[in-house]
Protein backbone atom coordinates (compact mmCIF):
# COMPACT_ATOMS: atom_id res chain seq x y z
CA UNK A 1 0.00 0.00 0.00
CA UNK A 2 2.85 1.89 0.61
CA UNK A 3 3.70 2.43 -3.13
CA UNK A 4 0.69 4.00 -4.03
CA UNK A 5 1.10 7.70 -4.27
CA UNK A 6 -1.39 10.36 -4.31
CA UNK A 7 -1.02 10.90 -8.00
CA UNK A 8 -1.71 7.36 -8.68
CA UNK A 9 -4.66 7.48 -6.24
CA UNK A 10 -5.65 10.61 -8.33
CA UNK A 11 -5.75 9.19 -11.07
CA UNK A 12 -7.88 5.93 -10.04
CA UNK A 13 -10.37 7.68 -8.76
CA UNK A 14 -10.21 10.06 -11.58
CA UNK A 15 -11.05 6.73 -14.28
CA UNK A 16 -13.33 4.58 -11.89
CA UNK A 17 -15.50 7.75 -11.06
CA UNK A 18 -15.66 8.56 -14.87
CA UNK A 19 -16.51 4.92 -16.29
CA UNK A 20 -18.91 5.00 -13.14
CA UNK A 21 -20.76 7.76 -14.63
CA UNK A 22 -20.65 6.42 -18.24
CA UNK A 23 -22.17 3.50 -16.67
CA UNK A 24 -24.75 5.23 -15.02
CA UNK A 25 -25.19 7.59 -17.98
CA UNK A 26 -25.66 4.30 -20.50
CA UNK A 27 -28.36 3.02 -17.96
CA UNK A 28 -30.10 6.40 -18.57
CA UNK A 29 -30.22 5.80 -21.97
CA UNK A 30 -30.69 1.77 -21.57
CA UNK A 31 -33.76 2.69 -19.17
CA UNK A 32 -35.18 5.21 -21.87
CA UNK A 33 -34.74 2.53 -24.83
CA UNK A 34 -36.05 -0.25 -22.99
CA UNK A 35 -39.72 1.17 -21.32
CA UNK A 36 -39.97 3.67 -24.25
CA UNK A 37 -38.36 2.42 -27.30
CA UNK A 38 -38.66 -1.34 -27.43
CA UNK A 39 -42.59 -1.64 -26.07
CA UNK A 40 -43.16 0.61 -29.44
CA UNK A 41 -41.34 -1.79 -31.73
CA UNK A 42 -42.19 -5.19 -30.11
CA UNK A 43 -46.56 -4.21 -30.63
CA UNK A 44 -47.86 -5.68 -34.09
CA UNK A 45 -44.66 -7.49 -35.56
CA UNK A 46 -43.58 -6.78 -37.92
CA UNK A 47 -45.35 -3.81 -38.64
CA UNK A 48 -43.60 -1.39 -36.27
CA UNK A 49 -40.20 -3.14 -37.26
CA UNK A 50 -40.12 -0.06 -39.78
CA UNK A 51 -38.67 1.96 -36.38
CA UNK A 52 -35.27 -0.11 -35.81
CA UNK A 53 -34.51 1.38 -39.96
CA UNK A 54 -32.05 3.56 -40.18
CA UNK A 55 -33.76 6.53 -42.04
CA UNK A 56 -37.07 5.70 -41.17
CA UNK A 57 -36.62 4.93 -37.47
CA UNK A 58 -34.26 5.51 -34.62
CA UNK A 59 -30.48 5.05 -35.59
CA UNK A 60 -29.14 3.08 -32.47
CA UNK A 61 -26.63 1.21 -33.90
CA UNK A 62 -24.16 3.93 -33.85
CA UNK A 63 -24.92 5.07 -30.80
CA UNK A 64 -24.56 2.39 -29.09
CA UNK A 65 -21.54 1.32 -30.76
CA UNK A 66 -19.92 4.85 -29.74
CA UNK A 67 -21.45 4.77 -25.85
CA UNK A 68 -20.52 1.03 -24.91
CA UNK A 69 -16.52 1.63 -26.98
CA UNK A 70 -16.38 4.45 -25.03
CA UNK A 71 -17.42 2.62 -21.70
CA UNK A 72 -15.27 -0.19 -22.36
CA UNK A 73 -12.45 2.12 -22.35
CA UNK A 74 -12.61 3.48 -19.60
CA UNK A 75 -13.83 0.82 -17.66
CA UNK A 76 -10.49 -0.81 -19.45
CA UNK A 77 -8.50 2.27 -17.71
CA UNK A 78 -9.90 2.43 -14.71
CA UNK A 79 -8.95 -1.35 -14.08
CA UNK A 80 -5.72 -0.50 -15.12
CA UNK A 81 -4.84 2.96 -12.55
CA UNK A 82 -6.32 0.59 -9.78
CA UNK A 83 -4.24 -2.01 -9.96
CA UNK A 84 -2.47 -1.86 -7.04
CA UNK A 85 -5.13 -1.30 -4.73
CA UNK A 86 -5.77 -5.13 -4.64
CA UNK A 87 -9.37 -5.06 -3.23
CA UNK A 88 -10.38 -2.02 -5.70
CA UNK A 89 -8.89 -4.25 -8.38
CA UNK A 90 -10.19 -7.66 -7.76
CA UNK A 91 -14.02 -6.42 -7.15
CA UNK A 92 -13.24 -4.19 -10.89
CA UNK A 93 -11.90 -7.39 -12.62
CA UNK A 94 -15.37 -9.37 -11.11
CA UNK A 95 -18.01 -6.55 -12.13
CA UNK A 96 -15.49 -6.44 -15.77
CA UNK A 97 -15.93 -10.02 -16.39
CA UNK A 98 -19.77 -9.82 -15.76
CA UNK A 99 -20.07 -6.83 -17.89
CA UNK A 100 -17.98 -8.85 -20.47
CA UNK A 101 -20.17 -11.78 -20.53
CA UNK A 102 -23.43 -9.28 -20.74
CA UNK A 103 -21.81 -7.97 -23.51
CA UNK A 104 -20.80 -11.15 -25.69
CA UNK A 105 -24.69 -12.08 -24.70
CA UNK A 106 -25.78 -8.88 -26.53
CA UNK A 107 -23.75 -9.38 -29.58
CA UNK A 108 -24.53 -12.90 -30.29
CA UNK A 109 -28.29 -12.69 -28.96
CA UNK A 110 -29.96 -9.08 -28.80
CA UNK A 111 -27.92 -7.85 -31.95
CA UNK A 112 -28.41 -10.42 -34.64
CA UNK A 113 -32.14 -10.69 -33.86
CA UNK A 114 -32.44 -6.63 -34.02
CA UNK A 115 -30.61 -7.19 -37.32
CA UNK A 116 -33.23 -9.99 -37.98
CA UNK A 117 -36.12 -7.90 -37.58
CA UNK A 118 -34.53 -5.07 -39.83
CA UNK A 119 -34.29 -7.13 -42.25
CA UNK A 120 -38.30 -8.34 -41.50
CA UNK A 121 -39.25 -4.95 -41.62
CA UNK A 122 -37.93 -4.37 -45.30
CA UNK A 123 -39.32 -8.56 -46.43
CA UNK A 124 -42.14 -9.43 -43.87
CA UNK A 125 -42.13 -12.76 -46.01
CA UNK A 126 -39.17 -13.72 -43.99
CA UNK A 127 -41.09 -12.94 -40.84
CA UNK A 128 -41.78 -16.63 -38.42
CA UNK A 129 -42.56 -16.65 -34.81
CA UNK A 130 -42.40 -13.18 -34.24
CA UNK A 131 -44.99 -12.39 -31.45
CA UNK A 132 -42.32 -15.22 -29.42
CA UNK A 133 -39.30 -13.22 -30.55
CA UNK A 134 -40.37 -10.12 -29.56
CA UNK A 135 -41.43 -11.06 -26.36
CA UNK A 136 -38.74 -12.96 -25.74
CA UNK A 137 -36.04 -10.30 -26.73
CA UNK A 138 -37.87 -7.91 -24.47
CA UNK A 139 -38.09 -10.37 -21.66
CA UNK A 140 -34.35 -10.83 -21.71
CA UNK A 141 -33.41 -7.40 -22.35
CA UNK A 142 -35.23 -6.54 -18.93
CA UNK A 143 -32.83 -9.28 -17.14
CA UNK A 144 -29.96 -7.48 -19.67
CA UNK A 145 -30.84 -3.95 -18.79
CA UNK A 146 -30.88 -5.19 -14.83
CA UNK A 147 -27.58 -6.67 -14.76
CA UNK A 148 -25.80 -3.54 -16.17
CA UNK A 149 -27.79 -1.37 -13.43
CA UNK A 150 -26.52 -4.04 -10.94
CA UNK A 151 -22.94 -3.59 -12.45
CA UNK A 152 -22.93 -0.09 -12.28
CA UNK A 153 -24.37 0.22 -8.41
CA UNK A 154 -21.70 -2.36 -8.05
CA UNK A 155 -18.87 0.17 -8.61
CA UNK A 156 -20.11 2.46 -6.26
CA UNK A 157 -18.39 0.96 -3.32
CA UNK A 158 -15.34 0.85 -4.94
CA UNK A 159 -15.76 4.43 -5.64
CA UNK A 160 -16.12 4.97 -1.91
CA UNK A 161 -13.53 2.65 -1.09
CA UNK A 162 -10.71 4.42 -3.48
CA UNK A 163 -11.98 8.01 -1.61
CA UNK A 164 -11.58 6.43 1.49
CA UNK A 165 -7.83 5.36 0.84
CA UNK A 166 -6.67 9.33 1.39
CA UNK A 167 -7.64 9.28 4.93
Amino acid sequence: MDTITPSYLTRAEFWLCLTTLIYFLMNGAQLFETLVFVPKWTTSPPDNFKLLLDGQGLSLKLFWTVFHSLHEVTFILAIIFCWKIDTVRNELLILFVVHFAVRIWTLSYFAPNIIDFQKIAENSTLAKNLIHRTSLWQTLNYIRVAIFIAISIGLVPLCIKLFNLRQ
